[in-house]
């Protein structure tokens, strides 16, 4: 059989490999997904629409009211005419670089950064370059520029970051801006984690550039992974763009996740609020036990990922995946991760015990 060449150069998912591989009784701090239900009135609100027969398409940019409700959820200033709601911020991901790139173009990401990048950079036609991060394990206007050359197209910048839970600054947000304007690049910032932010402030390149594609999602915020509910927030020369890749591939998103969502960023917030306090309380646990262990690790600001250094990422995983610890080693998230494993502290404290009780033992 033949196949085409930009899949079939592409590997599987690096996490998945390891989910996959994974023993009945491990311990998974592969998988970042968060350990806690979808909120009550969230669930109600799809049960809701079910049983009111809201079952059909809905309009393929999304319905307004959850339009609505994303554009004021936003961090800088947009409109319901600026979103469109997709099947996940995967989906967002992937019909931002099909309507911006094509072959011999250049699409930098960061270098460790979340796999998909690559994947869909590439599926798209284009080249995707790697982007040294600074010491802080986030990227930095200086690493932009000098990987800049007359085919890059776009940026895509990730803060808080999978997967090393780095926050960019408000300073180094603008740095990059100014650098993506300098070269009248588009930047696509995916911001999932916004709300997970233990140290500093979250902050939209949006707030400062105009060509800018802001992807979220309710996935991590309100423990909807599987609701598949996320969004791209863009000028409408971007959107109308994105509009035809995601009519041919998904029509729309799923109804009855719409209404859900609405009910997510319109109703009580306190569910965010316990999970940040308690992914941080996590954070702090495991620093502590890293510190105790000697094993190097730049504090994680945001999001729910550590990302230590241990050597040979790949055999370190290895072994503890024997032990029934599933982590990721860090080669799956770029060239430059190659000593680096990762890990996330998304599970109940018990296990997260448990689990690095086990890492002392085998690393």
């Amino acid at each position: 059989m033949k196949f085409s060449k930009r899949v079939a150069n592409i590997d599987t998912s690096g996490i998945r490999k390891m989910f996959e591989g994974a023993g009945p009784n491990s311990i998974n701090l592969g998988l970042g997904q968060p350990d806690f239900d979808t909120p009550q009135n969230v669930k109600a609100a799809a049960i809701s629409a079910i049983n009111e027969g809201f079952t059909g398409y809905t309009q393929g940019t999304g319905i307004f009211e959850l339009r609505e409700a994303i554009s004021n959820a936003t961090s800088f200033v947009s409109n319901p005419n600026e979103v469109i709601v997709t099947a996940g911020a995967s989906e967002a991901l992937h019909i931002a670089l099909e309507a911006l790139v094509e072959g011999g173009d250049d699409v930098l990401i960061p270098d460790p950064g979340f796999v998909s990048y690559k994947a869909l950079a590439n599926m798209a036609g284009a080249r995707a370059v790697g982007v040294s991060l600074n010491d802080n394990l986030v990227l930095d206007a200086d690493a932009v520029s000098e990987a800049i050359t007359a085919n890059t197209k776009v940026l895509i910048v990730n803060s808080p970051s999978n997967p090393t839970g780095g926050v960019n600054t408000k300073s180094e947000i603008k740095g990059l801006c100014e650098v993506a304007e300098d070269h009248n690049i588009t930047i696509i910032s995916d911001e999932v984690y916004d709300k997970f932010i233990y140290e500093g402030e979250h902050i939209s390149p949006a707030s400062y550039y105009d060509n800018v594609i802001t992807i979220n999602a309710v996935s991590k915020t309100y423990a909807m992974t599987g609701w598949r509910l996320g969004w791209a927030v863009c000028h409408t020369d971007y959107l109308e763009q994105m509009l035809k890749v995601h009519q041919y591939v998904q029509a729309c998103a799923t109804s009855i996740a719409q209404k859900a969502a609405v009910e997510a960023l319109t109703g009580s917030q306190d569910s965010v609020a316990m999970m940040c306090d308690e992914f941080k309380a996590r954070r702090d646990f495991v620093m502590e036990r890293f510190y105790d262990m000697d094993i190097e690790c730049v504090t994680p600001h945001g999001a729910f990922y550590a990302f230590p250094k241990v050597g040979d990422g790949v055999e370190a995983s290895g072994k503890l995946l024997k032990a029934g610890v599933v982590t990721v080693p860090g080669s799956a998230f770029g060239n430059n991760a190659d000593e680096f494993i990762r890990l996330s502290y998304a599970t109940k404290m018990s296990d997260l015990k448990r689990a690095l009780d086990i890492m002392e033992a085998t690393l």
